[in-house]
């Protein structure tokens, strides 16, 4: 299992070591275009998790690949570059420039306008365009993600990204107005992990296809539980902010869940979905 971060929710640039104790690093999307983002306020904290409204700022296509991923590459760590933008062409166009990193397709950012082709389209734009391994980042607001699933799957995916975040919104107390300039952003943080629990469970199962498991990852007994339901990785999110070395001691206290459940030395993917660590243990024996 990989230990990655969730686009976004780390600067490598400004934190490398950081980056560097990830297992891969995933940078913020990349859209064709410079984007300037939402206005402000963009963060607000939850008693559940926090709220983000960033817009997918970022400084475009061209000054990305020539300014920003050089410096990505010097640091050591396999790159996923997160691809956005409002259609399939721009999707593709994108992944087209690209080389030698893994690419993560964002189809599900609820604080900018969403694009309007299907998930699916854009999917097989993408792999018309590139052999680079694709991953889709799906939503969990979709009732049904598994039918998402099997179409990105049938359209060329090679992996899935879940979940994203789920629209939030947050009150000022004193004033009850919107506390994010948008008046809502995209919840993260401990409310979300029980849906990416549901959301993996339910594509790994329909699927059996790569899954990269973040939402709500705080703790190692977080990230086994996703790895559990079908997760082959894990990404770390909204505990990056405030926990820089989450990445090490996550690792640590996995190896710990695993050595309590005395299944130290067993590969625990999708034991979930086959009666829990009892079945897999007398299997074993």
């Amino acid at each position: 299992m990989r230990i990655l971060n969730a686009s976004g929710c780390l600067d490598a640039l400004t934190a490398p070591d950081v980056a560097r104790s990830l297992d891969a690093f995933v940078s913020k999307t990349v859209t064709p275009l410079p984007r300037e983002g939402n206005a402000p306020v963009r963060i607000a904290e939850t008693d559940v998790g926090m709220l983000n409204s960033i817009g997918l700022a970022n400084p475009g296509r061209n000054a990305f690949i020539v300014e920003t991923l050089p410096r990505l590459r010097e640091l050591g760590v396999p790159v996923w570059i997160s691809v956005g933008g409002l259609a399939a062409h721009e999707y593709a166009e994108t992944c087209a420039q690209l080389d030698d990193v893994t690419i993560e397709l964002n189809l599900s950012c609820p604080n900018v306008e969403e694009a309007a082709d299907t998930a699916a389209t854009i999917v097989a734009a993408c792999r018309e365009a590139t052999t680079l391994p694709l991953f889709a980042k799906l939503s969990p607001a979709n009732w049904d993600i598994s039918e998402v699933a099997r179409a990105v799957q049938a359209a060329g995916a090679d992996g899935l990204s879940l979940v994203n975040t789920m629209r939030g919104t947050a009150l000022d107390e004193a004033t009850l107005a919107p506390r994010l300039g948008t008046w809502s952003g995209g919840l993260s943080g401990p409310a979300l992990k029980p849906v990416a629990l549901a959301a993996v469970y339910a594509c790994w199962r329909a699927t059996r296809m790569p899954i990269v498991g973040m939402g709500g990852v705080m703790t190692g007994r977080d990230a086994l539980e996703l790895v559990a339901v079908g997760a082959q990785d894990v990404a770390l999110g909204t505990v990056l902010f405030r926990d820089p070395d989450a990445p090490q001691r996550v690792r640590a206290e996995i190896a710990a869940e695993l050595a309590a459940l005395g299944i130290a030395d067993v590969d625990v993917r999708g034991v979930a979905h086959e009666g829990g660590v009892a079945s897999l243990l007398s299997l074993t024996r």
